[in-house]
């Protein structure tokens, strides 16, 4: 989902996790059914950039207190695994006072290290899926270029590598990268 969808369809033009308006971006979270329209927020860069991180500071995330009761499940979701990463004791207490219904409650406690293939407009890949390509690829050791344009029907996912799909073109197995793909 581009940024200017997520802004028209949340109202306040601000960090959904710290309130923060500088820098905006969509932060996708791990979709709860496979597809969902509604598994992004928008988070400022600071916020962006901490989730990405492999350690998190514990005062910037003091911000979560207001956020967790956000009426927006993916807000509620990643306010959740936030404060479960950060395993302090008021984290701890503030994660207790939480209320989430039944099904965010799942989508917040299944694993978020599961590998997640997007293509390069953020959109979630599965197996099966078409692609186009954005760009004229050299396929090494096939000495031949995939013009951008070409379709790649029933991709295969790469289960260790969420930046690798498999598919043919020109009768060829290849691996490519997502960056240079986008869901048709």
């Amino acid at each position: 989902m581009s940024l200017s969808t997520a802004l028209k369809s949340r109202s306040d033009n601000q960090c959904e996790l710290c309130t923060n308006n500088a820098d905006l971006s969509a932060y996708i979270v791990t979709p709860k059914n496979g597809e969902s329209d509604d598994d992004y927020v928008v988070t400022c860069k600071t916020c962006a950039e901490e989730l990405q991180s492999d350690s998190l500071n514990e005062d910037h995330w003091r911000c979560l207190n207001e956020s967790i009761w956000s009426t927006v499940p993916a807000v509620q979701v990643l306010s959740y695994r936030t404060l479960k990463s950060l395993a302090t004791p008021w984290a701890q207490d503030l994660m207790n006072t939480m209320y989430m219904d039944e099904i965010t409650q799942e989508w917040a406690e299944t694993s978020d290290d599961q590998i997640i293939h997007q293509d390069s407009n953020g959109h979630i890949l599965k197996n099966g899926d078409s692609v186009v390509l954005i760009q004229d690829l050299s396929v090494k050791g096939a000495n031949f270029t995939a013009k951008r344009g070409t379709a790649v029907r029933r991709i295969s996912l790469v289960q260790d590598n969420a930046e690798h799909i498999q598919g043919k073109i020109n009768d060829q197995t290849i691996i490519i990268l997502t960056k240079y793909v986008k869901k048709s």
